[in-house]
């Protein structure tokens, strides 16, 4: 696990699959707030949010970004360029034709959407081409789907849970996953950049 970013980094991805839960708000400006167009590849959040209020987080996002930003629409494509985020009360998945589809499953560790389901259906799909992310949150959710990013090749990176709002969900994700990078939300931030562009 390294703790920096090198200077000689040089990884692609066509897909940066993020997962945040409480305190996910203010990580996720840091982390996103750098990107510019043109990206090489597009970024999909899971953002726990309570299940029966409709969700502000795109047009929140789209106000302070210089991206597009999108609630994730079930039979969209997957585009480049933009910034996806799942809807509340729907898992968000992945299909092999790179388009994005909703379930109504059971949730998972409380939480639905689920980082886990996202990031295993990205997995399957993207493999080496996909890079996890996974911020402060109070539960596990992300843990088991950061490690199928690992095992399909895909980079993976935890916030420092030492500088995480709340630290359970990345100490459970750097337990589970072994992942690459464990990194403060300004090195998060640079190596999403470099993946994308």
């Amino acid at each position: 696990m390294k703790t920096s970013v090198p200077e000689d980094f040089d990884a692609s991805a066509d897909v940066v699959a993020i997962g945040a839960s409480a305190g996910g708000v203010d990580a996720l400006f840091t982390v996103l707030t750098g990107l510019r167009k043109p990206l090489r590849g597009s970024v999909i959040m899971v953002l726990h949010l309570p299940q029966d209020f409709p969700s502000r987080l795109a047009e929140v996002f789209s106000a302070r970004l210089a991206l597009q930003v999108e609630e994730a629409q079930p039979g969209a494509p997957v585009a480049p360029g933009k910034l996806y985020f799942a809807a509340p009360g729907y898992h968000l998945l992945v299909e092999n034709d790179r388009t994005f589809a909703l379930s109504c499953d059971p949730p998972v560790l409380f939480s639905r959407p689920s980082i886990d389901v996202l990031m295993e259906s990205c997995a399957d799909v993207y493999g080496r081409a996909l890079a996890g992310v996974v911020l402060t949150g109070a539960n596990e959710d992300g843990a088991r789907g950061l490690a199928a990013v690992a095992a399909r090749g895909g980079i993976t990176a935890v916030q420092d849970p030492a500088e995480a709002v709340y630290p359970t969900m990345p100490r459970a994700a750097v337990a589970a996953a072994r992942p690459d990078y464990v990194l403060p939300l300004a090195g998060l931030a640079r190596l999403v950049q470099t993946v994308l562009r």
